[in-house]
C-alpha cells in the first residue's frame, strides 16, 4: 500500500503566497508517483494537529517556507509527534535560517565568509556600523531575501527601515559580482548556476516573477571556481547535518574569490525554483524529486 503524505503548506511567514504555490505542484507529483496526498493549508498549529489526528499520515511533506516553517519550530513539533518529515531537522532548521550562526559554522570549516555584524535594527538605525560602505543589510532569520537593503550612499540609509526595531540584522560587506547558486542532494553538488537578475539584486520579485532572472545553467565560471562551490555546498550541508537537499547561495569575483551567502535548508519548489532545475540537469525530474524527499523523511527518534 502507498504511502500517505500530508502535503504542508501555506504557513505564517511573508513566504505564504510562495509556499501554497509550491505546494500545489508538489501534491501534484506525489499523486503521479501514486502517494496517497492530503494537502494542508496551515494557518492554526490546532488545526493541524487535528488534521494528523483524522489522517495519520505516514509523512509530512514540509512546503512551508520562513519562520515557522524551516527554522526549527515546526520540526519539532514533529519530531515531539514521532512523524517522519521531509527535509532538514531541527537542529539543521534553526542553524540554517540563522544567517550569523551559519557564517560561523561555514569559517569554522574552512569556507569564506563576507565580514559583517550582528546587531538589532534600533542599533543600526540610531550608532551605525563598522562594515565600510557598500554593505547590506539584512534579517538574520528570514528567507526569500525579505527585508534586504544594498546600501551604496547615506541617501540609500534612509531607505533601511524595519517594523519591530527589535529585529536582528546582518550588516556585511557587499561582495560585487557573480550570483551563484548550488544544489546539494543526498550529499553531492551537481552543478553551479549563475543568477542574472535584471533588477539590483536577487530579490524577492526576482526569485518569483517569470522573466525578471535568467538562469545561466552551467553558470560562466572558471572549473575551479565552480569546483570550490561545489565543496562549498556539500561542505556545509554535511557540516549542519541537512537531510536530502540543501541550496547554498554564494558570490564570486576574481579578487574575492568565492564567497558564501546563506544555505536555504528547505529550498522552493516552484515552477521557477532553481532546486528542481538543477536536479533536472542531473537526470532528476520533478516528480522523483518529490518522491525522493518522501522516501528520505524521517523524524527525531525518541528512545
Amino acid at each position: 500500500m502507498s504511502k500517505k503524505v500530508l502535503v504542508l503548506m501555506g504557513g505564517l511567514s511573508s513566504e505564504r503566497e510562495v509556499s501554497l504555490n509550491s505546494g500545489q505542484g508538489i501534491a501534484n507529483a506525489l499523486k503521479a508517483k501514486g502517494y496517497q496526498v492530503i494537502s494542508h493549508d496551515f494557518t492554526d498549529v490546532w488545526k493541524l494537529i487535528e488534521a494528523i489526528k483524522k489522517e495519520k499520515p505516514d509523512v509530512i511533506f514540509n512546503g512551508l517556507y520562513g519562520n515557522w516553517g524551516e527554522d526549527g519550530e515546526i520540526q519539532g513539533m514533529l519530531d515531539l509527534m514521532q512523524i517522519p518529515y521531509t527535509h532538514s531537522g531541527l537542529k539543521a532548521s534553526a542553524i540554517g535560517m540563522d544567517k550569523y550562526i551559519t557564517k560561523m559554522v561555514a569559517k569554522s570549516c574552512g569556507i569564506r565568509v563576507a565580514p559583517s555584524q550582528k546587531m538589532t535594527a534600533r542599533d543600526f538605525l540610531q550608532n551605525g556600523t563598522v562594515i565600510p560602505m557598500p554593505f547590506v543589510v539584512k534579517p538574520v532569520c528570514d528567507g526569500s531575501s525579505v527585508g534586504v537593503f544594498i546600501v551604496n550612499s547615506q541617501e540609500d540609509l534612509l531607505k533601511v527601515k524595519y517594523k519591530d526595531l527589535d529585529t536582528e540584522i546582518l550588516v556585511e560587506k557587499y561582495i560585487p559580482g557573480q550570483e551563484l547558486t548550488v544544489m546539494c542532494l543526498e550529499d553531492k553538488a551537481y552543478v553551479v548556476t549563475e543568477l542574472k537578475a535584471s533588477e539590483e539584486f536577487y530579490d524577492y520579485k526576482a526569485k518569483y516573477t517569470d522573466g525578471v532572472t535568467r538562469h545561466i545553467l552551467p553558470a560562466e565560471i572558471p572549473y575551479e571556481v565552480s569546483e570550490i562551490c561545489k565543496a562549498y555546498a556539500e561542505k556545509l550541508h554535511q557540516r549542519l547535518g541537512c537531510n536530502t537537499v540543501s541550496r547554498v547561495d554564494l558570490r564570486y569575483n576574481p579578487d574575492d574569490g568565492v564567497i558564501l551567502l546563506e544555505i536555504n535548508t528547505n529550498p522552493g519548489m516552484t515552477a521557477l525554483s532553481l532546486v528542481p532545475e538543477q536536479a533536472r540537469y542531473a537526470g532528476i525530474d520533478y516528480e522523483e524529486l518529490c518522491a525522493r524527499l518522501v522516501e528520505n523523511a524521517k523524524c527525531r527518534k525518541i528512545v
